[in-house]
């Protein structure tokens, strides 16, 4: 009896050993999709009252946890009844991440006359209590949507590093990437947005323009911006990147593509190729339907 419970335990903790070093793997496969996740929230949770962005943050957090509450089963599923399923998906996951790439990239070239007046923020909007209540829960639930993209792609991607394991180290593995994913995403952004709150009140502390804490506090009020900027890009780079990983290593047809490149162009390169393509049939369709509705 003994001997067969510490049997148990030894399984136990091989099979935590087991989980500990597949959920890095995973999470550094999804790294790249967490980028882009962290810029898209960090934008998302800015622009309220600075007495409403924790409870905004803390509203759209929740909402990520049902994301990933409801998209985990699914995915498991997938994997116990349909494998080839979960290659399909991340394959289409790959094909959305390089569309959105390529669009964020086309928009910044050619920016539309909405993106050149963008919405004025909710603290600077003259409204009043009950109009403020509800364009917040509007900013919220787009971001929620958003976000269930994002953690769709983040489950299939950590799922697709272990589908050959057992169901079982599946579901702890991805289980895990998916829970570290929220806190430590939605963690940081907490801490994005309050850096110019905290800048200010650094700023408030001393008169004296020179003293330590009145630079420190303007450096981290004008840095903000300029975060959220340079996050936006990284996020960019990172969809085409995680995406042309994902073509090059399920694709046969692509194992081959740019041999001569290093790895990271190539992955680039062919993010962008495919994006631009996937860009190109979207604009087609919506043409398409235009002229169809006219």
């Amino acid at each position: 009896m003994a001997s067969g419970f510490f049997a148990l335990l030894d399984d136990i903790a091989s099979l935590m050993d087991d989980v500990v070093v597949m959920s890095k793997v995973s999470a550094k496969k999804t790294a790249g999709i967490l980028g882009d996740d962290l810029a898209v929230n960090a934008e998302k949770a800015t622009g309220f009252l600075a007495s409403r962005e924790l409870p905004v943050l803390w509203a759209i957090a929740k909402g990520s946890l049902l994301n990933k509450v409801i998209i985990l089963p699914i995915a498991f599923l997938l994997s116990a009844f349909a494998p080839w399923g979960v290659t399909l998906a991340l394959i289409l996951g790959g094909v959305y991440l390089a569309f959105e790439g390529v669009e964020k990239i086309i928009h910044y070239i050619f920016p539309h006359k909405e993106d050149e007046h963008p919405e004025v923020h909710v603290e600077k909007q003259n409204l009043t209590a009950e109009e403020r209540v509800e364009t917040e829960k509007k900013k919220i639930k787009a971001a929620i949507v958003t976000d269930f993209i994002l953690s769709v792609e983040i489950v299939i991607i950590a799922l697709g590093s272990v589908v050959e394991e057992p169901l079982l180290t599946q579901i702890l593995v991805v289980s895990v990437v998916a829970l570290i994913a929220t806190i430590g995403v939605y963690g940081i952004v907490a801490l994005i947005v309050r850096m110019d709150d905290f800048g200010f009140k650094l700023i408030s502390l001393n008169d004296n323009k020179k003293s330590v804490t009145h630079v420190l506090g303007g450096v981290l009020v004008k840095t903000l911006p300029w975060v959220i900027k340079i996050l936006a890009v990284v996020g960019t780079i990172a969809l085409l990147l995680v995406s042309g990983g994902i073509f090059v290593h399920h694709i046969d047809y692509f194992h081959h593509f740019l041999e001569d490149f290093p790895f990271v162009v190539r992955e680039f390169i062919l993010g962008l190729l495919i994006g631009a393509l996937a860009f190109l049939i979207f604009k087609g369709i919506v043409g398409i339907k235009k002229l169809v509705s006219k």
